[in-house]
């Protein structure tokens, strides 16, 4: 597949021009040296492939390439002096097959060295470890709209009822033993705003002690002040057991494992592992099907949480971490549900047919950087919040 978008750079900060200039020099400067002296041949300009939209491994910057794959290959290139062109590709998966057939020498990424892809291209040294991830997005009001999805049920309404129909029985009762009927204040405010404050009374609990004056009121009191515990406790307990019911009917609380992506819309990068994934998760089992909702780019992939067109966003976990950090979303919380699914080695691709003294001198590069803590560094610096921006 051809690449969308072509640029050049080489190492130390030097143009296309300058491998031109190199070929074109050598057999002008081969005429000035003595005879019998050997020339080495100028080194092969490396056709290297990237993928815009998967910070922090690799994103287009105000028109420069960025991100931790990109760096790591830049500083190969400058210490093995290899000078190189950059061309852009649509998808992981193009850019590997480009290798594959000879289109491309080098695909840098933060590329997954899975077991069929080892079986179909050639990879450089690893030089990181990752696993894959599951973002979800959770609303501040989340919370709030399960609760009062727990109060609009016909359950609620009557336990409420049945507390009211016990205290306003027991007011009743305590009307007729206490004869609230002949007493003077009943006389002079009327029965009805009498039986309210009677009610009010046992329904609240204070005051209680000076409601009553006989042995059976205080019966009376003490099975109202009964109902009322038993009633707060059964209204309680509900409350609790129904908005936690509420909040685990949401896709973040069910996933408990890749297999909980199973009949949810999850967006992927088309051509990576996790695409990978789901499909293998849908292959393998009669349970509802996982939704695979196509990504341009991760950052794209926390667009549709926010809007709910998808339910869950799966990619390396690293590149969902930096969304986290550099990503802030307002009015939402994004979460990962799940870290580390399935962790493998991450490395470049190497066309088949890359000089095996090339490929040799890569690795010794990488080799050299991780044992230096470049690698490390690199990855630090690319999760760093504002390092650089989510695009």
């Amino acid at each position: 597949m051809p690449p969308r978008r072509m640029s050049s750079i080489t190492t130390g900060g030097q143009g296309l021009v300058l491998a031109v200039a190199m070929a074109v020099a050598i057999p002008v400067a081969a005429a000035a040296v003595e005879p019998g002296v050997r020339l080495e041949p100028a080194p092969p300009v490396l056709r290297v492939g990237v993928v815009d939209g998967a910070p922090p491994c690799s994103y287009r910057d105000a028109g420069d390439w960025r991100g931790l794959a990109v760096d790591l290959w830049s500083r190969i290139a400058t210490r093995e002096r290899l000078p190189y062109v950059v061309s852009e590709w649509p998808s992981v998966q193009a850019m590997l097959e480009a290798s594959r057939n000879g289109g491309l020498d080098v695909a840098v990424g933060c590329i997954n060295v899975s077991p069929d892809r080892l079986e179909r291209y050639r990879f450089s040294l690893p030089f990181q470890e990752d696993g894959l991830a599951v973002m979800v997005l959770q609303s501040r009001l989340d919370l709030g709209r399960s609760f009062l999805s727990a109060l609009l049920t016909p359950t609620l309404l009557q336990l409420l009822g049945g507390y009211l129909a016990a205290i306003g029985l027991l007011a009743l009762l305590t009307w007729r033993v206490e004869h609230y009927a002949q007493q003077p204040q009943t006389l002079s405010h009327g029965r009805l705003r009498s039986f309210s404050a009677v009610f009010q009374v046992l329904a609240t609990g204070p005051g209680s002690n000076a409601l009553v004056a006989t042995t059976r009121g205080n019966g009376i009191v003490l099975m109202a002040y009964l109902v009322r515990i038993v009633s707060a406790s059964l209204l309680v307990g509900y409350l609790t057991v129904n908005v936690a019911r509420q909040v685990q009917g949401t896709p973040s609380a069910r996933i408990r494992s890749e297999g909980d992506l199973r009949g949810l819309r999850v967006a992927v990068r088309s051509g990576t592992v996790s695409e990978a994934l789901l499909r293998e998760l849908n292959a393998g089992s009669s349970a509802p099907k996982a939704t695979i909702v196509p990504l341009t780019s991760i950052r794209s992939g926390v667009d549709l949480l926010v809007s709910r067109r998808v339910d869950a966003v799966l990619g390396d976990n690293l590149q969902l971490r930096y969304l986290l950090i550099n990503a802030p979303l307002q009015g939402s919380r994004p979460s990962l549900a799940l870290q580390g699914i399935r962790p493998e080695s991450q490395a470049f691709a190497l066309a088949p047919g890359l000089p095996a003294a090339t490929a040799e001198r890569i690795d010794r590069a990488i080799s050299a950087l991780k044992r230096n803590g470049v690698v490390t560094a690199l990855r630090q610096q690319a999760t760093e919040p504002g390092g650089s921006p989510a695009r």
